[in-house]
């Protein structure tokens, strides 16, 4: 939906608003084939400030004491960080280490499930009906009617009430006041992210309907769209797109509000900014809303990647490229050239100047720990099932859970402690956890040729797919991913 990838499928029947992305498109170097790889959410941002692909180990989790931090090498090369975030999964159980590295943060409170007001205790009806909040009195730690009570304040008819104009107006802020020669602002907004709260005039800029109307849903439960709890009516699936992309083109608002002090401080001749996402979501797409228990189809993990450079002209990349290359990206610009002992990525700074030559990657992989497991050329994508009957192992200096992430963690006997890890000489724990399965059978398809990913030629086209069965073989064993994950996944029959 964004207009510089316009060619993609797109999800939407209409044009989506984004100026500000388009503007900044034409000053930067647009990546084609950018691909997510831990996912979701934080295990992301592992990859990102750690440089540590960490879904064939461990789910979501805290920064581990092996990893070296983008701000913890920034720091040793004088450079002052600054986080501006809403994005409170940082601040939960289940995290830990992510914000703490940085010299200075920006926290704006009060996106989803964000543990903030306590009053009004029971917010108003029409917020609750919305949120889908059924029980306005529970004290679990996720819960909807949170949300409704941390918004009960803010004035729909100003969006500078609500949450990314909040975040782009701090980041703003920052650079038009820094006083720091050598800096790195590290801006994570949680939007375009559920629910999809918008004030006006985006709440009804796509829909004709009345977005306060308690009977149409801001907040989509997760599923399938014909049944279970994902079940969801073709009145609020359509409400529920157009309030997702009235969100977008207010974060593109707010984001040009940044670009214009980029603009008036004459910024961009000492400056690289990149801008790219974690993770897409589905919207009726392939019959599913959201995320989760279903296939890695592109609309979950095709990225867009935007990097402008002052040394570099403006161009497009169809090499294909990953989440975890811009972490060595990012040190490179910082002159941190220490990687630390767990180097997945690939630095993307030859292909961002011109100066490369050569195959950028063969492969990118993909997924959620404890599942299957998603591979891509950059055309085609394979994507492999978990045997559930295999167990699947977490490896962490903690005892995270594997499943309940937002939980406190839970204490585990049956443990062994070992030099687990490929990437480091620190000895982990491991403990075993439900394994998930996705989908049910393999999947092969061929984006070029069919870009909505609607005809699996897995068994059909076999010489794709056994091309794309030796190319998960190599990624396994430059990985060295554990044997474990991969019989699971049905690449070897090795035992540990």
């Amino acid at each position: 939906m964004l207009g510089a990838y316009a060619d993609r499928p797109r999800g939407f029947d209409y044009e989506v608003a984004t100026p500000n992305l388009d503007r900044f498109a034409e000053r930067a170097t647009v990546f084609d084939s950018h691909y997510a790889g831990s996912m979701f959410c934080m295990p992301t941002r592992r990859e990102w400030l750690a440089g540590v692909q960490e879904f064939p180990w461990r789910g979501w989790g805290p920064i581990e004491p092996s990893d070296k931090t983008i701000p913890q090498a920034a720091r040793e090369t004088g450079t002052f960080t600054q986080l501006v975030t809403d994005h409170y999964h940082y601040f939960q159980h289940g995290a830990g280490g992510y914000y703490e590295d940085f010299n200075a943060f920006e926290f704006v409170r009060g996106h989803e499930f964000d543990a903030w007001q306590a009053t009004p205790r029971r917010p108003d009806e029409q917020l609750l009906a919305q949120a889908g909040a059924e029980d306005p009195g529970s004290v679990e730690y996720v819960q909807r009617a949170q949300y409704a009570r941390n918004v009960a304040g803010l004035d729909e008819s100003d969006e500078r009430d609500f949450f990314a104009p909040k975040v782009f107006s701090k980041a703003a802020t920052f650079l038009d006041g820094v006083e720091w020669d050598e800096w790195f602002c590290y801006v994570d907004s949680f939007d375009v992210h559920q629910p999809f709260h918008c004030p006006e005039p985006y709440a009804s800029m796509y829909t004709d309907e009345d977005p306060r109307d308690p009977d149409l849903s801001f907040w989509p439960h997760w599923g399938t769209v014909d049944g279970g709890q994902g079940s969801i009516d073709e009145r609020n699936l359509e409400f529920a797109r157009a309030q997702f992309a009235g969100k977008v083109t207010m974060v593109d608002e707010w984001f040009g509000r940044l670009l214009d002090v980029l603009d008036e401080r004459d910024l961009w001749e000492e400056t690289a900014v990149i801008v790219t996402s974690d993770h897409g979501y589905s919207l009726g797409d392939h019959g599913y809303v959201g995320k989760i228990h279903m296939p890695m189809y592109d609309v979950l993990a095709r990225t867009p990647l935007f990097v402008h450079h002052p040394d570099a002209d403006s161009r497009r990349i169809e090499q294909l490229t990953a989440a975890i290359d811009l972490h060595p990206t990012m040190l490179s610009y910082l002159n941190a050239t220490d990687a630390g002992d767990h180097p997945h990525g690939r630095s993307l700074v030859d292909l961002v100047s011109g100066e490369a030559s050569g195959t950028h990657r063969d492969w990118a992989i993909y997924g959620e720990w404890g599942s299957g497991v998603s591979v891509t050329d950059g055309r085609y994508t394979y994507h492999r099932p978990c045997d559930t009957g295999q167990p699947a192992y977490c490896h962490s200096t903690s005892m995270i859970n594997a499943r309940g992430v937002f939980l406190p963690p839970e204490p585990k006997s049956d443990v062994t402690a070992g030099d687990y890890l490929p990437y480091t000489d620190v000895p982990v724990w491991r403990f075993e956890a439900e394994p998930v399965r996705r989908i049910d059978a393999p999947m092969v398809f061929d984006t070029g040729t069919d870009p909505d990913q609607r005809e699996n030629l897995f068994g059909t086209d076999t010489v794709a797919s056994e091309r794309l069965d030796d190319l998960l073989g190599q990624a396994f064993d430059t990985l060295s991913v554990p044997s474990s994950f991969a019989r699971r996944v049905g690449v070897t029959d090795d035992a540990d």
